[in-house]
């Protein structure tokens, strides 16, 4: 990220109380739909209609159910999130985050993506979730550049997780191992500050 002239959130300050919110992220390689959380967000268009990539995974693992749910709440804004039943998925219910589409940079993509994943904590701690799985929103066919979303996500979770204690745990669920190793990387280097 070396020459942004973008800010992103920062999060909360060093310490053991910096460390404690680490140790409740974590990085998976995998599949979203089989987390064994409360709520499995998704990475969803405006509409809130059936998408490709994780949203049209999540909604085959989830049934026809979810769509004819979403249809009766009427789209969401970029940056913004709703929450839905989950149906077939092992979770409790489903958040769907639309997240925004690269333009490059310069059209409030990164306030936008951190709405997100701020959104989806609020959801979460209002509907007592512990424990979330979050997809890396925007970098498919929407294009965000991936190093900078992830940073933007785990820039907003620690920020945010310091509002919601009740919290527990966020999973990074990433698809392939380029993702992973990028989500990895970025804890290690915030650890590491905090150390």
């Amino acid at each position: 990220m070396a020459g942004s002239d973008h800010t992103f959130p920062h999060p909360p300050a060093g310490g053991d109380a910096g460390r404690s919110l680490l140790g409740r992220l974590n990085v998976i390689q995998g599949d979203i739909t089989v987390q064994q959380v409360d709520a499995i967000v998704n990475a969803a268009n405006s509409a809130l209609k059936r998408g490709g990539g994780v949203d049209g995974a999540i909604h085959r693992a989830a049934g026809p159910d979810l769509q004819r749910e979403l249809d009766t709440v009427g789209g969401c804004p970029t940056g913004e999130c709703r929450i839905s039943n989950a149906y077939r998925l092992p979770s409790k219910r489903l958040i769907h985050c639309v997240g925004p589409v690269w333009r490059g940079g310069g059209a409030n993509e990164d306030k936008d993506l951190a709405g997100c994943y701020r959104s989806a904590l609020e959801l979460a701690s209002q509907h007592g979730l512990a424990t979330l799985a979050f997809p890396a929103i925007s970098t498919g066919i929407y294009g965000f550049p991936p190093d900078r979303a992830a940073r933007i996500a785990i820039d907003t979770v620690l920020a945010g997780l310091g509002d919601f204690p009740s919290i527990r745990e966020i999973r990074f669920i990433c698809f392939d191992t380029a993702t992973a190793d990028l989500y990895r990387d970025l804890l290690a280097e915030i650890s590491k500050r905090r150390a």
